[in-house]
């Protein structure tokens, strides 16, 4: 089997208070998720590695999935949380650098209100982070697209990936002004889109892959397969789904491609994006 890494998965050690978005509806992620919880359901579905993604906003956020990544090679990458509003930004970057399998960050933008990304302090921030070549997942709702998309234009040297295809209302079937914003967002050369999060979008208890396929439909018309990586979302994904059957989804959507394209959103690009091997 051809090489896969999961894009985007989270590890936890539960805490209510901070993890106060877990919230009664999501009972069954409200425990601790680890490496050793992970790496089984990676093995038996052909994965050589992960990429761990922030879930709190706190630095200690990024010391605790270093310190995970350093103790567990499967770990290949970590994108973590800096204040990057901070006025100290380049050294707080610069105190990371040596951290080899930190290859980003994220900021949970879609708890933010939707003229965030035009800030001042956190622009400054993103300018921040070319020096150190780091990259920047852009976390929102399909509601913020429009100053994400003035986001990508004013960095084009930037790198850029869409975290979980920016949220669309799948359980509604609303798809137009998500679709417009994409199409837009995807003509920016230094910007890619992880396939993630989509269950957790669409009717958790009743949602079927043909509710997933008018969305994939779009952004592999948009983004093709040069600039799309796969990420399970788990623990997330569990509220909606299983390991398994979100692999298998896209298993079967990307069956008709040819295996070297398959090869490009199951491992090629986001090695390439998040410079694993490096």
């Amino acid at each position: 089997m051809s090489k896969r890494i999961d894009s985007h998965q989270h590890f936890w050690k539960f805490d209510p208070i901070r993890d106060s978005w877990i919230d009664e509806t999501m009972q069954s992620i409200q425990r601790d998720f680890l490496p050793e919880d992970l790496q089984p359901l990676l093995n038996v579905n052909g994965f050589d590695g992960c990429v761990a993604v922030q879930a709190s906003q706190t630095e200690e956020e990024t010391h605790f999935l270093l310190d995970l990544a350093s103790k567990n090679d499967f770990i290949k990458g970590v994108v973590g949380w800096v204040d990057l509003r901070s006025e100290n930004i380049e050294e707080r970057l610069n105190f990371f650098s040596n951290q080899k399998k930190l290859k980003g960050f994220r900021h949970v933008v879609q708890g933010e209100p939707d003229d965030f990304m035009y800030g001042e302090a956190f622009r400054r921030g993103i300018k921040a982070l070319k020096a150190f070549d780091y990259t920047y997942d852009i976390l929102i709702f399909e509601r913020q697209l429009p100053a994400a998309i003035s986001l990508v234009q004013d960095f084009p040297d930037q790198k850029f990936v869409i975290d979980h295809i920016a949220k669309p209302d799948i359980k509604s079937e609303t798809i137009f002004s998500w679709k417009s914003g994409i199409e837009e967002i995807a003509k920016y050369d230094n910007v890619w889109c992880k396939i993630s999060g989509m269950v957790t979008e669409a009717d958790w208890k009743n949602w079927k892959p043909e509710d997933l396929k008018p969305y994939l439909d779009v952004i592999f018309e948009n983004f093709s397969v040069d600039k799309l990586m796969y990420g399970s979302d788990w623990p997330v994904l569990n509220v909606a789904s299983d390991y398994d059957e979100v692999v298998k989804t896209l298993e079967d959507y990307i069956s008709k491609y040819s295996v070297e394209d398959q090869n490009k959103i199951w491992f090629e690009n986001a090695n390439a994006f998040y410079k694993l091997n490096s």
